[in-house]
């Protein structure tokens, strides 16, 4: 059994597709472990709406493969469309960041996910769920790479957040 880290984002209809999710995940592969909820400016999208963005960590057992697949399959049946521009609004994304320790290339994608230590939306809420973890590859702990990280123009902020009665997230 693997701890599995996921980013998820949406910028349309950001509450309704950010739930589904989590009610997926949820239903799959049973207890959560949920960050806060942050908005985000878009980082290089020429539509200018803001994201909604988390990291939910969670176990199990299946391949990084059938992971992938799983995800690629809840964007989809989300309305997220294949063909578009890369930096085209959507309504989820959800990518795998970490499975366990694994480092390289398993299943045609790159663990640990490059976006971990490049971008704001993805780091803040990591090192905020799990900050004494350990990045697979620097070995450093989370914390510390938020602590270190030049945000630049990357804002993010947390916002009010209710799933299933739980308030994940409360706005500053």
């Amino acid at each position: 059994m693997a701890r599995i880290t996921v980013s998820i984002g949406s910028n349309i209809e950001r509450e309704r597709h950010v739930r589904a999710c989590l009610d997926a995940l949820d239903e799959t592969f049973g207890p959560l472990a949920i960050s806060r909820v942050f908005e985000s400016e878009p980082v290089g999208f020429e539509d200018g709406r803001n994201f909604y963005n988390l990291v939910v960590a969670f176990d199990s057992n299946r391949s990084v493969g059938e992971l992938q697949a799983w995800c690629k399959q809840l964007e989809l049946a989300n309305g997220r469309r294949k063909g578009v521009p890369k930096f085209s609004p959507r309504t989820l994304d959800i990518d795998l960041l970490t499975v366990g320790e694994l480092t390289g290339r398993h299943d045609d994608v790159d663990l640990p996910r490059d976006e971990i230590l490049q971008h704001a939306f993805v780091l803040k809420p990591l090192a905020e769920l799990l900050p004494t973890a350990h990045h697979p590859l620097t070995g450093r702990c989370y914390r510390d790479h938020w602590g270190e990280f030049e945000a630049g123009q990357q804002r993010l902020w947390p916002v009010a957040f209710v799933w299933q009665g739980r308030h994940i997230s409360a706005a500053e």
